[in-house]
């Protein structure tokens, strides 16, 4: 297992900036998500620490092993490192068994290696199959067992299931973690898909405009973001305008707890608070229940939930609000429904971009 440092890494093509100082470690054995919009410089970070592109200035450590520096570029055949692209890259030409074997000493290209690898991923009985032979996922799995076949001290996943299809995804990413997990071997993997990064990595950096703006487990970047930003990319969100008074957030919803402080915030400052959908209860209307009265204006049905936008009845709260509930729940467009609101909310000064 190897630890991965990566130092103020600057890199631009011509006059265009993609990096600007990135920081990041990587904790050995564990897998890291560095998660990002298209064009926030991801591959292209990714592809630094492979070997495959020299950054401008910075350094990249493998364990205590300069790979990349002012005065030492290792290049990528000699860093053991394993790549899995997006799309598989096999060899159209060769067998499954001498796809994964590509990679191995000549020694060892008839042993048992492959056949542990194969069996590793699931792929037992597939060693004489062509690429052309094989379903997306299982190429997928072949690229994997590859990059594995030479013992790498990293492992490096370019949005590896993004052309899969939904199901399918699911199932390999909860198998690869479990590969990577079971050999112990460090990752890195890039990926724009938000769910994929929470669910699959131990830590997200979360790159933006070529720098890690925060890096965090799933937990905190999703609970605790570190900016409007962050909050609104990372799940769906309701952002809400309320007063500062006394450490709590005064809305039209009622005073909710905030769950950090705003150090020098004067009472009736105005505040941006984050309410997750999970965080508001729904419950059928009922004249004079508790909670606040809204009316269903869209329902999105995805089978295991829904995701709903209600609107408060309450002249007086223009806000539309995005919910959370059970697939099961049948709610319609003009259903009346009773809101209520749980848990501390994150808070920022006004002052603070909203995107």
């Amino acid at each position: 297992m190897t630890r991965v440092s990566i130092a103020d890494i600057h890199k631009s093509f011509e006059k265009t900036s993609v990096l600007r100082g990135v920081h990041l470690d990587v904790p050995e054995g564990t897998l890291t998500a560095v998660l990002g919009a298209s064009g926030s410089g991801k591959t292209t970070l990714l592809r630094i620490v492979a070997g495959f592109e020299r950054a401008d200035r910075g350094e990249v450590r493998l364990g205590e092993d300069v790979v990349e520096g002012p005065t030492r570029f290792l290049p990528p055949e000699r860093r053991r490192i394993g790549y899995v692209p997006q799309d598989g890259a096999l060899f159209p030409h060769l067998s499954v068994w001498d796809n994964v074997a590509f990679g191995l000493p000549r020694a060892e290209r008839k042993g048992k290696r492959v056949e542990e690898l194969l069996d590793l991923v699931g792929l037992s009985g597939f060693e004489k199959r062509f690429p052309h032979q094989l379903s997306g996922g299982e190429q997928q799995r072949v690229s994997l067992a590859r990059a594995l076949a030479p013992r790498p001290q990293l492992i490096l996943l370019d949005e590896p299931f993004s052309a899969l299809d939904a199901t399918l995804r699911v199932t390999l990413r909860a198998d690869v973690r479990e590969v990577l997990k079971e050999r112990g071997v460090t990752a890195i993997l890039v990926t724009h898909d938000q769910g994929e990064a929470i669910s699959l990595a131990d830590q997200i950096a979360v790159l933006r405009d070529g720098a890690i703006v925060q890096s965090g487990t799933p937990r905190q970047i999703y609970e605790t973001p570190a900016d409007l930003q962050i909050a609104s990319f990372i799940g769906n969100v309701n952002l809400i305008d309320a007063v500062w008074n006394q450490g709590r957030a005064r809305t039209a919803f009622g005073v909710l707890p905030v769950l950090q402080g705003l150090p020098g915030l004067l009472d009736g400052s105005p505040i941006t608070i984050l309410l997750r959908p999970e965080q508001i209860d729904v419950s059928l209307y009922a004249e004079g229940g508790p909670g606040m009265a809204a009316t269903v204006e869209h329902c999105d049905y995805f089978g295991h939930d829904a995701i709903i936008t209600a609107s408060p009845l309450e002249v007086s709260v223009p806000t539309k609000l995005i919910l959370r509930v059970p697939g099961h729940r049948s709610l319609r467009p003009g259903d009346r429904v009773r809101l209520t609101f749980r848990g501390k909310v994150m808070a920022w000064r006004c002052s603070i971009h909203r995107p």
